[in-house]
């Protein structure tokens, strides 16, 4: 840990949608020399919002909230922010330590167990902290299984795209590029570990560049030897790979079975 962030005062911002629990650490935190309170928030839109207007180097994350949960909070926060999660829940702490928490808080606690976190937030401060992957894992499992929705921020607004909405995405270096209702948003991820998110009946790696939504998919048409184009709804035209064009077309064919049966 650099000498600067050993000794200097650190920015914290509190995160949870309890109004008591958020006053309980800045009561807290008022006591503990060496951090200030530079924002709270009560919801994750906020918190982002936030945390863009004041650039935290800690930020204390409730994992149950409204709007967006701590992990996808977290998903959004910048790499060099060291993240403590607060919960009154112990079963997402496998989870939290997964992406790299600081630490794991579980509430009732006292102030010293928040002092040894804040301790080890602070060794954490501008280090290595969970690939965007491990992140969207974490996200995944928290609504049920599969991706509901995909969070993307953008300066300190926050777009919250519902994976049904989701026409393609596409890889661009260590981003993707998410396609939606004639808009497009640029996220920190790989496509593979999005596409290791989402619904695999839904959505299929059609090609190293491009996961699609099977719903999107007006035709597929041949454009040479051995080669072939997804046509989608809304007008675009996606190359397939030839494992590509394999996996779509035992997914459609399998549908196409099971519509028949029914």
């Amino acid at each position: 840990m650099p000498e600067l962030t050993r000794t200097r005062e650190l920015g914290v911002l509190i995160v949870d949608d309890e109004e008591p629990a958020r006053m309980l650490l800045r009561e807290m935190l008022e006591r503990q020399p060496g951090y200030r309170v530079v924002g709270e928030a009560a919801d994750g839109f906020e918190a982002v919002r936030l945390a863009a207007q004041s650039s935290p180097d800690i930020a204390l994350l409730d994992i149950e909230m409204p709007k967006l949960d701590g992990f996808e909070v977290a998903e959004l926060l910048d790499p060099s922010v060291a993240v403590v999660f607060v919960t009154a829940y112990d079963h997402y702490a496998v989870k939290a330590f997964e992406v790299h928490a600081a630490d794991y808080v579980l509430k009732p606690f006292r102030a010293e167990r928040l002092a040894e976190a804040l301790t080890r937030a602070r060794e954490r401060v501008g280090g290595p902290r969970a690939d965007p992957g491990a992140l969207s894992a974490a996200a995944r499992e928290q609504q049920g299984g599969h991706r509901t929705r995909i969070a993307v921020r953008d300066g300190a607004r926050v777009h919250v795209i519902p994976v049904e909405r989701l026409d393609l995405a596409e890889s661009q270096d260590d981003y993707v590029v998410l396609r939606s209702e004639g808009k497009k948003f640029l996220k920190p991820q790989t496509l593979s570990s999005l596409a290791a998110s989402l619904d695999p009946a839904r959505f299929v790696r059609v090609h190293r560049s491009y996961v699609l939504n099977l719903d999107r998919i007006l035709s597929i048409e041949r454009y040479a030897k051995n080669s072939h184009v997804a046509i989608l709804s809304n007008g675009s035209r996606v190359p397939l790979s030839r494992g590509g064009y394999a996996r779509l077309r035992a997914l459609l064919d399998g549908d196409a079975s099971t519509r028949s049966k029914a």
